[in-house]
């Protein structure tokens, strides 16, 4: 091959490089108009973490992500598909194509804010002490001398050693179904564990008159949306700007959760 030829070669694969990188950017910015165009949105949801996302008895997806998943949809004015996933799988399906969005009890770091982008929070995430309805317990000094479920070495375990009182009366299992049977039959006073634990608790024991009384540790949900995506993201901030004014937001985290979503970054 002569240089003429190599020039000519090196110049339709810069040509080339700069259609696909072009292609790319264009798809990167017409998420929006694609899901409006085909009046469908595919989202990401958890069917196996309770009560941000579960199946009924009749398999139909529930919980507070599948809720603001349909809020979404329903918002764009388009029908909405949801996409099973995993924490494992959740982001390379934004990545690759297989949703339009995440919303999968899906915490904002660092790492993850190089390879997808955030929208404002919509939901919170949290560790908690619970306790009966009746029961006086605003701040951690009341706890003095109360008994504790809690599961040993998770996160409220830790966080509650920082803030209790050194008198209260730790009872630790391995599990998180252990700790929510020794509350449940009434082996303990309160209960420190996650929204998520929870939730599920409270959805499967409607006759234990407990309540969120105390926050351990806030770690709020965001939406997960492709890089590049600005139109799109700009739409779902929109949505649930206007959720978290209407007091939406408010009502679907007290459904699940048991507590308001109250104030979220944006």
């Amino acid at each position: 091959m002569n240089l003429s030829s190599s020039k000519r070669h090196l110049s339709l694969a810069l040509v080339s490089l700069a259609m696909l990188a072009a292609t790319g950017a264009a798809n990167a910015q017409n998420a929006l108009d694609n899901v409006l165009k085909a009046k469908t949105i595919k989202i990401a949801v958890p069917t196996d973490y309770p009560p941000y996302g579960s199946v009924d008895k009749n398999m139909k997806p529930q919980g507070l992500d599948v809720e603001m998943a349909e809020l979404i949809a329903a918002k764009l004015g388009v029908k909405v598909e949801l996409v099973p996933v995993t924490s494992a799988n959740r982001i390379p399906y934004l990545q690759t194509r297989k949703a339009d969005l995440v919303i999968s009890t899906l915490g904002k770091n660092p790492e993850r804010e190089k390879v997808i982008d955030f929208s404002s929070a919509y939901a919170p995430f949290f560790q908690a002490v619970y306790a009966a309805k009746s029961m006086k317990l605003t701040n951690f000094a009341d706890m003095a001398g109360k008994t504790v479920a809690v599961t040993r070495g998770a996160m409220e375990d830790q966080e509650l050693n920082k803030v209790a009182p050194p008198n209260v009366d730790y009872r630790r299992f391995e599990d998180n179904n252990a700790t929510i049977a020794a509350f449940v039959a009434g082996q303990t006073q309160t209960l420190a564990t996650s929204a998520a634990v929870a939730g599920d608790m409270l959805a499967k024991n409607p006759k234990v008159s407990a309540e969120f009384k105390l926050l351990l540790k806030d770690s709020p949900c965001f939406v997960g949306i492709a890089k590049g995506e600005t139109a799109l993201k700009a739409k779902v901030n929109d949505i649930i700007a206007t959720a978290k004014k209407d007091g939406t937001l408010d009502a679907m985290s007290k459904k699940w959760l048991g507590k308001a979503a109250g104030d979220l970054p944006v």
